[in-house]
């Protein structure tokens, strides 16, 4: 108690104002950025990691297709190999070439519906040979991707995306980039519980290594968290091998073995033992106006998904904004990338991988280095054949696991351009929401349609139109970022408040290469070749 003599209890001290945290251009605390690589030793083991990574889709998309093009393990074995050996090669050319970002260029998803497409095509249903028809189809897919990867060569090195990406914003690429991420919900928990005795434990451990044993143990280096991916599925894939010899799948039904048994998948005696894939090794190409037009449609839908998760990986490499000219020269070689899909026979186009762009956020480590060591592990196995099934055989829960954690971290950076936008705004909340709902909520429409009905919502007897409609509005993040591009280019859009509350004002300065010195830093291109090829 104060005395009675004195004035009176002394004031409390001014609380501190509470202060928002600031905004960052580039993502802090990450260990290596693009242009910052780490030591040789740790380096190669991350880009080892990368190539773990990336096996998941490697394997999964052949061995659902090929079976229903009509080949064997054989076949199979071929068509990993080739798409493994292609998935280097583009990874060089986009990190040496393209976007020089960090980007594992791979497989897609997107492309499977029009190659199943193909592969019900009426002109296929009379060959009585599975070999012959598995080599028909082949070249059928192979016409379609040379054609497709036009789109995206036209597009990219025209220019013409440069412009369109003029136009986003940090509030039109949240829902695209959110959904590039968090719309692959399908791929994880589901994939996980195929064999949930040896999915579950693949996520717990890697939540363990990446997340509490770092702050347990108290290192000079971290490892834990850096290799949580390569310490976790080698304690799975043993206990996984252990439960096979063991005898704990024998009486188990024949789909619980395909996905819990490490000796299932078929590639390693279908594998051989050196083999360099080369192009036309299934034939010449068929190319037919209808499937090529669907595969034109998937092409498109890929450029889309693959913009957002170029905008995340530049998050996660500690880069700057991506300059539209960049984006632009990326999307053209992916269309190369896809070319080469075709030229090779991989019975699937390429995209950037979104998993590997996960794994940047996990090991803090955005380097550039790191991911073309792992496109020459992804070239090496390809051709060393027996030793790259072996990892393929991985069971694909195990890589449903890692996709949990790694869609949840590309979406999580898609969240994060939130902090350039007013979230106060009525504007931005509508755009926000409006946007994210319906890239959702019309997929999800399309997807049900579909499985109960055998065919889309669009069902004209044009089967090439009937594609084009399907496969564009079933990709989530193709259509909120659609839907977020559209409202938030038309709705007062040139009013000095909306400027500031869509972000646009950060991000102004980068939509030229010259405009931030740090734009030359993170992607000029390599030998001087700015000099012939310059960037606007």
């Amino acid at each position: 108690m104060a005395g009675r003599g004195g004035g009176g209890a002394a004031p409390a001290p001014k609380q501190d104002e509470l202060q928002p945290h600031p905004v960052k251009d580039q993502l802090p605390n990450v260990s290596y950025c693009i242009t910052s690589p780490p030591p040789w030793p740790e380096a190669i083991l991350l880009g080892f990691q990368h190539f773990l990574v990336m096996l998941g889709t490697t394997v999964i998309i052949p061995t659902a297709l090929v079976p229903q093009m009509g080949g064997g393990n054989d076949e199979k074995a071929r068509v990993v190999q080739t798409l493994l050996f292609v998935a280097g090669i583009n990874t060089l050319f986009q990190t040496l070439f393209g976007t020089r970002l960090p980007a594992v260029i791979g497989g897609s998803y997107t492309f499977v519906a029009p190659t199943v497409s193909i592969v019900l095509a009426g002109r296929y249903s009379d060959i009585v040979d599975p070999h012959e028809k598995f080599l028909r189809v082949m070249r059928g897919t192979q016409g379609a991707l040379i054609v497709a990867s036009t789109l995206q060569i036209i597009v990219g090195f025209s220019g013409l995306w440069r412009n369109v990406a003029r136009f986003l914003s940090p509030l039109a690429a949240v829902p695209l980039v959110v959904l590039a991420g968090f719309g692959l919900y399908e791929l994880g928990f589901p994939g996980v519980a195929k064999c949930i005795e040896i999915g579950f434990p693949q996520i717990i451990l890697l939540v363990i290594f990446s997340q509490y044993i770092p702050h347990a143990i108290h290192s000079e280096k971290p490892v834990s968290d850096r290799f949580a991916v390569i310490f976790s599925v080698t304690i799975v894939w043993l206990y996984a091998y252990l439960l096979t010899v063991g005898g704990a799948y024998r009486h188990s039904p024949l789909k619980t073995q395909l996905h819990c048994r490490t000796d299932r998948s078929g590639l390693v005696g279908g594998a051989p033992w050196i083999r360099v894939p080369y192009p036309f090794q299934w034939g010449a190409p068929t190319f037919d106006a209808g499937e090529a037009f669907a595969m034109m449609a998937a092409s498109f839908v890929s450029l889309v998904e693959s913009t957002g998760t170029f905008i995340a990986i530049t998050r996660y490499a500690s880069a700057t904004p991506l300059p539209p000219s960049v984006l632009s020269r990326g999307i053209g070689w992916q269309g190369i990338g896809i070319l080469l899909d075709g030229l090779f026979g991989t019975a699937n186009g390429s995209s950037v991988s979104v998993e590997n762009a996960g794994l940047l956020a996990l090991t803090r480590v955005g380097s550039r280095r790191v991911v073309q060591i792992s496109a020459l592990f992804m070239i090496f196995f390809s051709i060393l054949g027996k030793f790259g099934a072996i990892f393929a055989s991985i069971p694909a829960p195990i890589f449903a696991a890692l996709y949990c954690l790694f869609f949840a971290y590309v979406g999580a950076a898609g969240l994060s351009f939130l902090q350039f936008c007013n979230l106060n705004s009525f504007r931005t909340k509508f755009i926000l929401g409006f946007s994210v709902f319906m890239g959702l909520s019309i997929p999800q429409y399309f997807n049900e349609y579909t499985s109960v009905a055998g065919y889309g919502p669009v069902h004209t007897k044009a089967r090439w139109f009937n594609d084009i409609i399907n496969v564009t509005f079933s990709s989530k993040p193709f259509v909120a970022g659609l839907v977020a591009f559209f409202l938030d280019n038309t709705l007062n859009r040139h009013d000095d408040a909306t400027k500031r509350d869509r972000g646009y004002h950060w991000w102004k300065r980068f939509q030229n290469f010259e405009g931030d010195s740090r734009s030359g830093e993170f992607y000029s291109l390599p030998f001087d070749l700015n000099r012939f090829f310059p960037s606007v």
